[in-house]
């Protein structure tokens, strides 16, 4: 996985990392940790899933035939 950041922010990044005394891939995994975690608890982002989820779902029975 490639990800690319303005020098602003790689700067910003590099120095919470360092702050925190971890490395930018742990500060990366911890912000996507808490980004799921967040999601999982957001009744809007859950009931959207599901929405897409039941979409999903009959156009892959449609596939299956």
């Amino acid at each position: 996985m490639t990800l690319r950041l303005d020098a602003d922010r790689a700067a910003e990044l590099e120095a919470v990392a360092h702050t925190n005394d971890q490395s930018v891939a742990e500060v990366i995994r911890d912000a996507i940790d808490l980004m799921i975690q967040n999601a999982k608890n957001d009744k809007e982002f859950q009931a959207r899933l599901k929405a897409s989820m039941e979409r999903n779902a009959r156009v892959l029975e449609r596939l299956a035939g």
